[in-house]
């Protein structure tokens, strides 16, 4: 038995490469519609932070730069949807899954997603924004030689998870304006969270 029923509740995964933007979205939507805003990152580093016997686990695992279980992640947004279950009108999924076995699992531990935001720009553009973001913050993971990295593992792994839902799957140009691209997103979520309040 899934612990929210979506078609109530929706819930959106928002997906886009490293600088589509999609983090200024998120806050429009968050805004807009009420939405919980989840990201996998957010909800790693609170548990890490909570000192349970999980956070423990946690930190020896990212000590030895390894990749958390993904069962563990889906404890975390399990946990994490069911807390807010009654107060939220929707779940904004952030940067989850970014393989396919990932959204499989989500779907089978959770509940089936509503919705995908696909926020999609072109490799240049994000090469581009992404060394622009460097310049002004300083990352050191952000040269062009790791960007270029970054961005091919995201897209091969991103092509198998959007292969899956062509029916759920809204693609949109994240090359526009941020006003222009909440403008799609608005007619994509709209007739959603009226269903969802209607039901």
């Amino acid at each position: 038995m899934a612990p929210i029923d979506s078609s109530k509740k929706p819930i959106v995964w928002v997906l886009g490469g490293p600088g589509s933007g999609k983090g200024t979205q998120c806050e429009k939507i968050i805004a807009k519609y009420g939405f919980t805003h989840l990201s996998t990152g957010d909800l790693l580093r609170a548990e890490v932070k909570s000192g349970s016997e999980r956070a423990k686990c946690l930190t020896s695992i990212m000590e030895r730069g390894e990749l958390v279980p993904n069962e563990v992640v889906l404890e975390l947004l399990k946990e994490a949807i069911i807390a807010r279950a009654d107060t939220s009108k929707g779940f904004l999924v952030d940067g989850y899954p970014r393989e396919k076995s990932q959204g499989i699992a989500f779907e089978e531990a959770i509940a089936p997603v509503t919705v995908i935001l696909y926020f999609e720009a072109s490799s240049e553009t994000l090469t581009k924004r992404l060394l622009g973001r460097a310049v002004s913050s300083g990352r050191a993971d952000d040269n062009e030689e790791t960007i270029k990295l970054r961005l091919k593992t995201f897209i091969d792994n991103n092509e198998a998870v959007l292969a899956q839902y062509p029916e759920k799957l809204r693609r949109i140009n994240a090359e526009q304006s941020v006003d222009a691209i909440f403008g799609e997103v608005q007619q994509i979520l709209d007739p959603i969270v009226a269903r969802a309040a209607a039901n």
